[in-house]
């Protein structure tokens, strides 16, 4: 039997897109803003809702696209707010996006891949292997079907997958989001997490004003080695001297995302050799506790031992918080609740 040809997702699609598709068919140029305007400013459920554009023209955008909006097939919630979405791709694999409110904020933390390669030693996500890309469309999806989407303040690219291994539907989602024409939000609200993919953070640099988040875990090439990777193809003081070689100015940050691991990333000569290698940059340290796993020989820190390491580096100078751990009763950990779906099926 003939599998049902899946047509292409209209939602997702820059306006430079839409026009590339609108003047294919014939239509009048403005229709492409009209279009935008009903998928990024709107709420419709079908390409038949766009009412301002001829019937005859919904009829011939149905023939060959879909609208691309997709609900999510599951939520966990935990006891502290955080809920973790569950949806479906369109490989049918799962992903997963976490909404985590806070009193004065409220983040969504989306996924960009499903699975990854990267294969780090503290990330579920990587023992999954990597399995496919999001489109720029099933990113959005992540942010537009929210249910809490009215209360959203930040958006995090710290989900599953690398970011910057999906580079393009990554730069896209973004302009979407960004853009007047898209979701008209405000690049400081928007994070990119990456474990340091160097051309493709170049790109980012230069072509977006969203804020950059770099995985660090430690400032030792041999030990960030073990825990990443990636530290083979691209060496930490490659990733720095990236940074360094674009200011980020008064409305721009760069974050490092530093995982504490009980007895191995905390110590003394951890704090002077992190102070060395950032000094002259403009940045802040988020210190994250370990949420722990399966099959790993990595252990979260006490409390105590956590904040101690704060405390030694805000005293060499560093912006340095906490992010409170969230979400543990509900497969917290990136990637979890999606290995957990998996292996049920």
């Amino acid at each position: 039997m003939q599998k049902p040809e899946i047509k292409e997702a209209l939602f997702g699609k820059t306006l430079n897109q839409l026009q590339e598709i609108v003047n294919a068919a014939g239509m009048p140029g403005y229709t492409a803003r009209q279009i935008a305007d009903w998928l990024y400013k709107k709420e419709i459920s079908s390409i038949s809702e766009m009412s301002n554009l001829s019937k005859a023209h919904r009829e011939l955008l149905q023939e060959k696209y879909s609208l691309g909006l997709s609900e999510p097939v599951k939520v966990e919630t935990s006891v502290d707010g955080t809920k973790k979405y569950l949806y479906r791709s369109h490989l049918g694999k799962f992903i997963e996006a976490a909404y985590i409110p806070e009193s004065n904020r409220s983040t969504l933390c989306v996924s960009s891949q499903v699975g990854c390669k990267m294969g780090c030693l503290f990330c579920m996500t990587g023992k999954q292997g990597f399995q496919g890309q999001l489109s720029a469309g099933e990113i959005v999806n992540q942010i537009k079907s929210l249910p809490e989407r009215d209360q959203l303040t930040n958006i995090v690219y710290m989900g599953m997958g690398e970011p910057f291994d999906n580079l393009e539907g990554v730069m896209q989602s973004l302009e979407v989001l960004t853009a007047e024409w898209g979701f008209g939000m405000s690049p400081k609200r928007i994070t990119v997490s990456t474990i340091g993919i160097v051309p493709a953070m170049k790109t980012f640099l230069e072509n977006s004003n969203c804020h950059l988040a770099v995985s660090l875990h430690s400032p030792f090439e041999e030990e960030r080695q073990k825990l990443m990777p990636i530290e083979n193809v691209y060496a930490l003081p490659e990733v720095l001297k990236t940074i360094r070689e674009f200011p980020m100015g008064k409305q721009r940050r760069t974050s490092f995302e530093y995982i504490v691991f009980k007895g191995l990333n905390h110590s003394p000569r951890h704090v002077k050799e992190l102070a060395r290698i950032l000094n002259g940059i403009r940045c802040r340290v988020n210190l994250l506790y370990f949420h722990p796993i399966p099959d790993t020989p990595l252990e979260a820190p006490t409390e105590k031992e956590i904040t101690e390491f704060k405390e030694a580096l805000e005293a060499k100078g560093l912006y340095t918080t906490i992010r409170k751990s969230r979400g543990q009763d509900i497969y917290a950990a990136c990637g979890m609740l999606s290995t957990k779906e998996m292996q049920n099926k």
